[in-house]
């Protein structure tokens, strides 16, 4: 594989970052400095040194994180708004989110150094669900609802087609759904929602394949466990 793709499989660091460190001059191979990021490398027979350490496994990590709204899922920002880095602590090893939650969506995300693990979660193939609890602008109808359900077509021309589309109550003006999707298009809820004429008020990911929101205040996180890291590899339909 490429040497940028090698350092972020070894997790070491993103393969944004794995770049910028070959380019810099900050990685050997087989004892020569090399700045092409493309190099095409064996783990097993070459030897990779970043900053003069030998390139080795780092230890698997897997972390669930209940992300406030007002954090933004990124490593460092330019307007200086609070990212989920900031919440995790200087303590935490490199690890990268499995997917987007925009600014204003709170709730679930993953995040971990095993790549493998993070494009088979988000891969379309894989079906992992994704649920959210929706605050609607309004009362939904029926017809709203069964459109939803159905499959709509978006803004940009793609379609969303839900595994699932619920009403869970009608509270004063406003409805609350749980939508389930296992595509996990950019900003899939709220453009669904637009389709159907609709705007969102609150948004939250209550859950990602087998782990839910129990057991998590805003802002804290806890290590994925071994049963439910392999719980989203079985092919047994996830609830």
């Amino acid at each position: 594989m490429t040497l940028d793709r090698t350092l972020s499989r070894f997790g070491l660091a993103s393969r944004s970052a794995a770049r910028e460190a070959i380019v810099s001059g900050l990685v050997k191979l087989n004892g020569r400095v090399v700045r092409d990021p493309g190099i095409w490398v064996n783990p097993r027979n070459d030897a990779i040194h970043v900053q003069g350490n030998r390139l080795r496994q780092s230890r698997r990590v897997y972390i669930l994180f209940y992300k406030p709204k007002g954090v933004i899922t990124s490593h460092g920002d330019p307007e200086g708004r609070k990212t989920i880095y900031d919440c995790l602590g200087k303590d935490v090893p490199w690890v990268s989110p499995v997917g987007r939650l925009d600014k204003d969506t709170s709730g679930l995300i993953l995040l971990t150094n095993d790549t493998d693990f993070a494009n088979h979660v988000t891969a379309p193939a894989s079906k992992i669900p994704k649920t959210y609890l929706v605050k609607a602008n309004t009362l939904i109808s029926e017809d709203q609802l069964t459109s939803m359900a159905e499959g709509l077509q978006l803004d940009r021309g793609d379609w969303s087609r839900p595994q699932s589309v619920r009403r869970i109550e009608d509270r004063g003006k406003y409805s609350w759904l749980e939508i389930v999707l296992t595509e996990g298009k950019n900003r899939e809820v709220r453009r669904l929602m637009e389709a159907a004429g609709l705007k969102v008020l609150k948004l939250v990911r209550t859950r990602i394949g087998p782990c839910s929101l129990e057991g998590l205040q805003p802002g804290k996180w806890r290590d994925l466990l071994r049963p439910e890291i392999s719980l989203f590899y079985s092919k047994q339909k996830i609830k």
